[in-house]
């Protein structure tokens, strides 16, 4: 018997394991929010595929994606990430990781987590769609264009509301599974 399945994955083995196992998930754990944040931050302008194929190298070159570290990234460590073939070599998204590692250690400070910010957007759980087509599906709705800005006056670069929506998504702050879709349902189970 085969799963029905949002279309987006198409026939990609990586894409199917993402959506299959992470796409939706709510995320609780500070480390694996700031992953969110910077790999959605290079997705911008490429395919979530493109970033999926280069995650671990963006891993290991991002020292696992923790804040305190690339907070301390100076000049020496961006030359050497622009060298690094194995990522996506933007000087700019580069240059926001680290100053959006800045500003996430500050909302962690106002705050405890930042975990406890972010899904203030929310109201404090995931928010359930109903979508019966992956075409009814937004590419931003007003809580991403909210935390955009609240980002933003923050100090977080590459934050725009569509990069905040696709955020929501990864991190299972919106369940935008298709209702036809296997994970819908998981999804909504986790989310109680």
């Amino acid at each position: 018997m085969k799963n029905n399945r949002c279309t987006w994955p198409a026939n990609d083995p990586l894409m199917i394991e993402y959506h299959d196992t992470e796409w939706g998930v709510p995320v609780h754990d500070d480390r694996k929010l700031f992953e969110f944040l910077v790999l959605d931050t290079f997705q911008a302008g490429l395919s979530w595929s493109t970033i999926l194929k280069k995650r671990e190298n963006f891993r290991k070159a991002f020292d696992n994606f923790e804040p305190e570290r690339i907070a301390q990234y100076g000049a020496a460590k961006v030359a050497e990430l622009m060298s690094n073939a194995e990522i996506i070599r933007n000087k700019a998204k580069v240059n926001a990781t680290v100053k959006n590692a800045l500003a996430f250690q500050e909302v962690q400070k106002e705050f405890g987590t930042f975990d406890a910010y972010i899904w203030q957007f929310t109201g404090g759980s995931p928010i359930i769609n109903k979508w019966k087509n992956m075409a009814e599906i937004p590419a931003k709705t007003a809580a991403a264009v909210a935390m955009s800005n609240d980002l933003k006056k923050r100090g977080f670069s590459f934050v725009g509301p569509t990069i905040c929506y696709a955020f929501m998504q990864a991190a299972g702050m919106v369940n935008d599974h298709v209702v036809d879709c296997f994970r819908y349902a998981e999804i909504n189970s986790l989310s109680r």
